[in-house]
């Protein structure tokens, strides 16, 4: 991992798709990096950002790459919980809450670059307006990630594989803006986020092709006919 005191100058449009930097200008995203101690992290794939059971010190905004929040099931069992994309954060959460053994653990699953922030900022009381807007923006940031969980678990709820299945391809199909959805994960790693293994989901993909629901190829799946149980 290498890392640089000072974010890259062409990073300001991503950061601007979060919403702790959405319509900031240029001095007041500084000024914000600056309260915040960015620090930009580069990390090879593969690589470990964080290990489950132990702290969150900084969360993260991921500027190019992919990164995974995951975490094991009392059986071992990977799930994973979020995929991050570029834009997005990670761990600020667990980070805000000071949980001392964090149950997750966050891997780059392609070679990324990340801006580490710490949230100490948040705590202090200064009557600079700054300290004010960076609390009302991560609030709004917080507010973000829990819709964004919710769409989560309207798939994890489903009881049935298929249910499951339908559940996210519909949510995919919303964002977007097709019947012909592109797969965001292998199938290793769907089979980890909607709660089940891969010959299970494989099993069920061929069952919904055969039923005429969906036919698919590689990492793209076209929506014949979609039914909830």
């Amino acid at each position: 991992m290498s890392r640089e005191k000072e974010p890259p100058e062409g990073t300001l449009a991503v950061l601007r798709q979060n919403p702790l930097f959405a319509g900031m200008d240029r001095e007041r995203a500084e000024r914000l990096l600056a309260l915040m101690k960015a620090e930009k992290a580069s990390y090879e794939k593969g690589t470990m950002l964080h290990a489950a059971g132990t702290p969150v010190r900084r969360f993260g905004i991921l500027l190019s790459g992919a990164v995974q929040v995951c975490v094991d099931d009392i059986e071992g069992n990977r799930m994973i919980m979020a995929e991050v994309a570029p834009g997005v954060t990670f761990g600020e959460s667990l980070c805000y809450l000071k949980i001392p053994d964090s149950p997750v653990y966050i891997t780059a699953t392609e070679d990324s670059e990340v801006l580490l922030l710490d949230p100490q900022g948040l705590y202090d009381g200064s009557g600079d307006p700054l300290y004010t807007d960076l609390r009302l923006r991560f609030t709004a940031a917080l507010a973000a990630k829990n819709l964004s969980m919710n769409s989560r678990i309207q798939v994890l709820s489903r009881l049935s594989l298929r249910a499951k299945l339908t559940a996210y391809f519909t949510q995919l199909a919303g964002e977007q803006g097709s019947g012909v959805i592109r797969l965001p994960m292998n199938r290793d790693d769907t089979a980890a986020y909607i709660g089940a293994n891969r010959s299970a989901l494989s099993r069920e993909l061929a069952r919904m092709k055969a039923d005429g629901l969906i036919d698919y190829r590689r990492n793209q799946v076209w929506i014949l006919r979609l039914q909830e149980e």
